[in-house]
């Protein structure tokens, strides 16, 4: 098994046009056709991680955050990113970083917080903006049907709960074929009028190379004439953070009790505690403190999540209850999630946990 292999595998999980702008998910370190003899998955890669790598013959890392994020000018060894990226590179160790990319799937990082807490019914809190793109595109009526059947299979026209969806207008298309085209249709240096059907199918960004690969190779046009653009609809399914509630209310000093057990926080800060009970739950891992808007807009009873400032506590607003867990703890699970995935899609292969501890906070 390559590393391009396994990473196509994670990609389904997590397909990386779904990451954040800012971002630098994918292959980091290494080459996707390295034959892979073992993998380890990681919250963070650190140099501990690589000679853990090392020492488990190990020579694919998965990590949730990625070693690289801005820019790297040179590779001297002076910092911990630099030191990381040369021991890699230097015992043939590729690295892999999924992020966002896992933050904004439904069976992401946060549906893990969820699945943990005992919170049912998640849905998406953020949904991710520009996620749903149109491809429109003229074909002789005679071949509509294959095209579009090429499309569906292609995993154009899922809409939801929805699949097989277009919308097909019929009329009357023309062209003249120069002299060094090859027309399917028509003859060169004449104007053809043909019968088409004007097709239009709606599909995730995730999925625009795919459709495009089947649009060329199943259209029957030497030329072919498409638009794509991207639509305002939301997709409900892809967007960071998640919301949903306990099967039963319980008390707030309780509660975070019961949060602070099952995800190994150390402490949690908290706003003011409002002495009602706790259902609705919004949770968001790693800095969150953009979601509390949007927690607060839904009704959330409390948003769990990390890296809240001081005046950012203040937006609680005695509206609901803001708890920071800590960011390696409210992400520390990702690395099981990742696990437990890859272990179900390759079963017979080495995958291993990281036992590294890369927590960079420590508490007196």
């Amino acid at each position: 098994m390559t590393v391009k292999e396994v990473t196509d595998i994670l990609e389904d999980l997590a397909p990386l046009p779904y990451a954040e702008s800012f971002d630098n998910v994918g292959l980091l370190v290494g080459n996707n056709k390295t034959k892979i003899s073992g993998i380890l998955v990681t919250l963070d890669t650190l140099e501990n991680v690589v000679d853990e790598a090392i020492a488990n013959k190990c020579n694919l890392i998965v990590s949730f955050h990625p070693i690289i994020f801005g820019g790297l000018k040179k590779l001297t060894g002076k910092s911990y990113v630099e030191r990381v990226v040369i021991k890699a590179i230097q015992n043939d160790i590729a690295i892999y970083s999924m992020h966002t990319a896992l933050d904004n799937v439904p069976e992401g990082v946060n549906n893990k917080i969820c699945e943990i807490l005992g919170i049912k019914n998640p849905k998406i809190l953020i949904p991710q903006k520009e996620t749903v793109k149109k491809l429109t595109t003229y074909v002789p009526v005679k071949d509509a049907d294959t095209l579009r059947e090429a499309l569906f299979n292609a995993g154009a026209g899922n809409i939801g709960n929805y699949s097989h969806c277009s919308f097909n207008t019929n009329g009357k298309g023309s062209y003249k074929a120069g002299e060094k085209a090859n027309p399917t249709i028509g003859e060169i240096g004449k104007t053809h009028y043909e019968e088409e059907t004007q097709l239009n199918v709606t599909f995730s960004k995730a999925n625009q190379a795919r459709i495009m690969k089947a649009l060329f190779s199943s259209h029957p046009y030497e030329e072919v004439a498409y638009e794509v653009i991207t639509l305002e609809n939301t997709n409900q399914n892809i967007g960071i953070g998640m919301i949903g509630n306990l099967e039963e209310p319980i008390n707030d000093i309780a509660f975070l009790k019961e949060v602070k057990q099952k995800m190994g926080a150390e402490g949690i800060r908290h706003s003011q505690l409002l002495g009602k009970k706790i259902q609705k739950i919004a949770v968001l891992g790693g800095s969150g403190a953009f979601a509390i808007e949007a927690a607060k807009a839904d009704g959330a009873d409390i948003l769990i999540t990390a890296d809240i400032k001081y005046h950012e506590f203040y937006k609680a607003e005695g509206k609901m209850i803001i708890a920071d867990i800590g960011h390696y703890e409210s992400e520390q699970f990702t690395k099981n999630l990742l696990v437990d995935y890859l272990t179900k899609k390759i079963p017979n292969f080495a995958i291993r946990l990281s036992e590294s501890k890369t927590n960079p906070i420590k508490y007196l």
